[in-house]
């Protein structure tokens, strides 16, 4: 890790603890851990995978209100269903926070902005925040066979994409919520993906 990186990992510790609660800072530390895990795996840029495992929810305890604040006073497009399950809005209001306070790149800003909702154009770096935010260490779950996505994201990084998008899917829909189309079109894009190989 560059001495920059690291130093500006230091500083962005301090914000979040000052900004959020001890849980959401705990589970922001082990993204950030288990992203650098999984970009040495896939050989990315550690130092872009640190810096957005870190801040990935830099906006996950904004009130409702003000991120709709911050959304139209800085021309930041939500559609219908953000509206609706204010819950995805972190990912965008957190890559527009992230790149004005620490300046970063769009690579990190759009795996910020992704791990929300997926795309299908998403990059290695965006997926491997995905996973990473989905299988950190402190996570515990007993509806996921978390061991299982845990496996198969040292193996292969869609597959893990996959297998999370759709476990995610079931839980919204035994919840009866809103199912953002992004996911679906995510998901059948890396299946297409795998047939045509």
């Amino acid at each position: 890790m560059k001495k920059e990186t690291f130093e500006l990992i230091e500083k962005i510790k301090k914000d979040l603890m000052e900004n959020m609660s001890e849980k959401r800072f705990e589970h922001s530390v082990s993204v950030m851990k288990k992203a650098i895990e999984l970009a040495k795996i896939y050989n990315e840029d550690e130092d872009e995978a640190a810096l957005a495992g870190l801040t990935h929810d830099i906006a996950k305890e904004i009130p409702d209100e003000e991120a709709f604040m911050i959304a139209e006073e800085n021309g930041i497009e939500l559609d219908e269903i953000e509206k609706i399950n204010t819950k995805l809005l972190h990912g965008k209001i957190g890559a527009f926070l992230a790149k004005t306070k620490y300046g970063f790149n769009e690579r990190i800003t759009d795996a910020i902005k992704l791990h929300t909702e997926t795309a299908p154009e998403m990059d290695n770096l965006s997926k491997i925040v995905y996973v990473a935010d989905k299988i950190e260490d402190t996570r515990v779950s007993e509806k996921v066979d978390l061991d299982k996505q845990r496996e198969v994201a040292m193996q292969n990084l869609d597959d893990a994409v996959i297998m999370i998008l759709e476990a995610s899917t079931l839980k919204l829909i035994e919840k009866g919520k809103l199912i953002h189309p992004n996911g679906i079109y995510t998901r059948n894009y890396l299946l297409m993906k795998k047939i045509n190989e």
